[in-house]
């Protein structure tokens, strides 16, 4: 499966928690294994992210209360995946900064309403192109289009402007 690694970042996304979106990964991938048959895949990638959008939601409906469905968690997604960027050679206070940073953005990337995250994940994270996307989520390219604006929009917000 050479999207793997994308359908489980989009499900650690959704989820908030790597152990959650194992399973969820798990799920889809089953949920594509049974569909290969009878499918004709043109956009591979788009199809298997699609298919872990539904199961993460059906994953998420089922485990989690609405509220926390609609806001989300993954605060902590870096930490939990062990991966790290700060280079070895970086003084301990610009190590700081830059952990800082990436929590920041973490934690403004899982608040943002559902709908834009996954847009948001799918499209910077993933590198899925609008088409894709909009394969992926079963939305219009325009809507894909207003969700990656409103989305970056908000995210500026909670991050607030850079010093000019």
């Amino acid at each position: 499966m050479p999207h793997l690694d994308d359908a489980y970042s989009l499900a650690r996304w959704l989820t908030g928690d790597a152990t959650d979106a194992e399973d969820v990964v798990q799920d889809a991938c089953l949920r594509a294994l049974s569909a290969l048959d009878g499918a004709e895949v043109e956009h591979p990638r788009a199809w298997l992210l699609s298919i872990t959008r539904n199961a993460a939601f059906t994953w998420l409906t089922k485990n989690r209360p609405r509220d926390l469905v609609l806001v989300g968690g993954a605060e902590d997604a870096e930490v939990q995946d062990g991966a790290s960027s700060i280079s070895e050679e970086a003084s301990p206070e610009a190590a700081l900064i830059e952990a800082a940073d990436r929590r920041s953005v973490a934690a403004a990337i899982a608040s943002l309403p559902i709908p834009f995250r996954e847009a948001l994940v799918m499209r910077e994270i993933n590198g899925l192109s609008y088409r894709e996307i909009a394969s992926a989520t079963d939305a219009p390219i325009g809507t894909v289009m207003s969700r990656l604006a409103r989305a970056r929009a908000l995210l500026i917000e909670r991050l607030g402007r850079a010093p000019q």
